[in-house]
């Protein structure tokens, strides 16, 4: 399997996972939504941070260097979990991750557009319009189906948005500090332990109902330590191997999983119209898979980052 490929199936797998999260998430009523995104994403973090302790030495004066790219980045990761988190609250699993998710590309595009003046290839235009097209589907299949929930709805929306900015915008500060030469590993440990550190004050205010039973526990322990550590350990991996543009379409894929997982476990309803937008979105990372690495704009490894760098 070529670095592509193999960049394209990390990250695919890292999508899988995150899809869980919404659903798991609704097995702790009583925690609220800056509750379990504090704990997901700032333990998972700190954990990114620890098995890269001894990247983070080695490439310390790198880091220091890079230290605006880094706090952006941070804050991004702390802002993204609160967002999320909160926008499923009030829009449901479903439309919540949908517009989080499919807003974060075409912010991916644009960041590497201006900061990096990439070009946008064909087969990434296409196939972020796709994933976008189904995601707007399934939007819409949710707004039809409680269409008296709409304020809600629309705060839960703009809350989409704003965790789509974040996604990307963390996304882009990663792959920014892997292209300067820094590793994988140290890259994703400083930006999500910083993130992971400032996300601390918000779990000590929020997370006791998360140990008022051993279901609540389990559900954040799950969240920080398989969706938020394994998903982004495997994120980092892709992200090493693919644009960052390129890595937040494929996680288009995610909304689909939180759709049928709303669907089958949370009891959410799902039109033909969504189940149209589903497809849609798996023609996207078709689109993707098909894509020639030439044309996706994805090089023989990362742009401006030697080929011998180690993780």
């Amino acid at each position: 399997m070529n670095r592509r490929l193999a960049g394209i199936a990390a990250v695919t797998a890292a999508s899988i996972l995150w899809g869980t999260t919404g659903t798991a998430a609704t097995f702790a009523p009583d925690a609220g939504p800056l509750a379990i995104g504090a704990a997901a994403l700032g333990i998972g973090g700190l954990l990114q941070a620890i098995i890269a302790i001894p990247q983070l030495r080695r490439e310390a004066p790198r880091l220091r260097a890079n230290s605006r790219t880094v706090a952006l980045g941070a804050v991004a990761v702390a802002v993204y979990p609160l967002a999320f988190y909160s926008s499923m609250h009030l829009a449901g699993v479903a439309l919540g991750t949908v517009v989080s998710l499919a807003s974060a590309p075409l912010a991916s595009g644009v960041l590497e557009r201006l900061a990096g003046r990439a070009p946008l290839g064909r087969w990434w235009m296409a196939a972020a319009a796709l994933g976008i097209a189904g995601s707007l589907m399934l939007c819409l299949s949710q707004l039809q189906n409680d269409p008296a929930g709409t304020p809600a709805t629309l705060a839960g929306l703009g809350l989409g948005l704003v965790a789509g900015a974040s996604y990307s915008l963390y996304s882009w500060a990663a792959r920014r500090l892997m292209d300067d030469g820094i590793g994988r590993a140290a890259s994703m440990g400083s930006v999500f332990g910083a993130g992971g550190l400032l996300l601390m004050p918000v779990l000590a205010a929020t997370g006791a109902p998360l140990l008022a039973s051993p279901q609540a526990f389990a559900v954040a322990a799950y969240m920080a330590l398989v969706p938020m550590f394994l998903g982004y350990v495997l994120f980092g991996l892709g992200l090493s191997r693919l644009p960052a543009s390129t890595a937040t379409t494929i996680t288009l894929s995610e909304p689909a999983v939180a759709a049928v997982l709303a669907v089958v476990v949370v009891g959410e309803r799902l039109s033909p119209l969504g189940w149209a937008g589903l497809g849609v979105i798996a023609a996207s990372l078709a689109v993707l898979t098909m894509a020639p690495a030439k044309q996706s704009g994805t090089p023989s490894h990362p742009p401006g980052r030697p080929a011998h760098v180690q993780a």
